[in-house]
């Protein structure tokens, strides 16, 4: 049977997991009655914990918001689940400007950590290997991304100053709808207020965010990860191109994913089973052509490429290379 000491730290673990706790689901959880578990509060104040009383209905124990644990109290699977999403989040770029936050926030974990847990936490960390190399980010301060997660929850307003790939610096309005993490970058989307319209930016690049006075409202089925990416293929560049894919979304989106294309389902001729023989209409921006022919013979699906011509001739190219290939001995 665990001694009190024990049971005082089950407590305290059980109220930093967050919310208020009853009595009743506290003395069932530590094997005790209601009086005792009052008295094991009384130990984690004396040891000046924060625990405050909630009166009422649903009224228990809970810790003072914002309050920091001296003990880490972290369970095997958790040290280990915090640990490799800090080592994954600095190598896929989800991280801040502080630079040294990632390394200190390990290292921390790892001080207060018994060490038969850090032993083996680090032998995991020592012969793991990854497929990819680290990238070099451009990350965000602390502060914008905080502000605008922020703005974002409480659908406030938000004033940004903006500097975008031209070197260009502006100060915006901006009514943020989401945050949104791809390829190693932050992104808010959201209307920009001055011209109406929905826009797209990199975290990275803003230097400043104040909240506004004011609120506004999210329009409805708002998906940002989708406008996002739809973004990415509506993006400016050197060559429009437009096709006509014969076959399903999910073959197309395999090669061509919603950040480089855009899909419109066409309607059927007469006499063709939609399901079977549709054909969708492609339209993406690139400013190479050179790697859409391999792409398209990946796809194996017949295909009609409406423009550019230049798209047409790259294609026959590969064409007669591949079959030249296939002809040598």
């Amino acid at each position: 049977m665990p001694r009190p000491t024990g049971r005082v730290l089950t407590l305290l673990e059980l109220l930093q997991s967050g919310g208020t706790r009853t009595v009743a689901e506290l003395a069932d959880r530590l094997g005790v009655e209601g009086r005792t578990v009052r008295r094991y509060v009384d130990h984690l104040i004396d040891l000046d914990v924060p625990v405050e009383s909630v009166r009422g209905r649903y009224g228990g124990y809970r810790l003072a918001p914002g309050y920091r644990l001296p003990p880490l109290m972290l369970s095997d699977d958790e040290a280990l689940a915090v640990l490799l999403g800090l080592v994954a989040g600095r190598r896929a770029g989800l991280t801040t400007t502080q630079h040294t936050a990632n390394e200190t926030a390990s290292a921390k974990i790892r001080r207060v950590l018994p060490k038969h847990i850090a032993r083996r936490l680090d032998t995991l960390l020592e012969s793991l290997a990854f497929t990819e190399r680290p990238g070099e980010f451009d990350t965000p301060d602390t502060g914008v991304l905080l502000t605008i997660a922020d703005a974002v929850r409480h659908r406030r307003p938000v004033s940004i100053r903006y500097t975008d790939r031209d070197g260009r610096r502006s100060e915006r309005t901006l009514h943020a709808y989401g945050i949104v993490a791809h390829s190693g970058r932050w992104y808010v989307t959201g209307k920009d207020a001055r011209i109406g319209e929905d826009r797209t930016f990199r975290l990275d690049r803003i230097a400043d965010a104040r909240t506004l006075p004011g609120s506004f409202e999210t329009p409805a089925g708002l998906s940002p990860e989708l406008r996002v990416l739809s973004g990415f293929a509506a993006a400016e560049y050197q060559h429009e191109v437009t096709l006509r894919i014969h076959g399903t979304v999910e073959q197309i989106r395999a090669r061509l994913p919603a950040s480089v294309a855009s899909l419109v389902e066409l309607e059927p001729v007469a006499g063709e089973d939609q399901v079977t023989d549709g054909w969708l209409r492609v339209e993406l921006r690139a400013e190479r052509l050179d790697w859409l022919p391999a792409v398209l013979a990946s796809l194996d699906r017949p295909f009609v490429i409406e423009r550019p011509d230049e798209l047409r001739g790259l294609v026959i190219e590969l064409a007669d290379r591949l079959a030249s290939y296939a002809r040598q001995a």
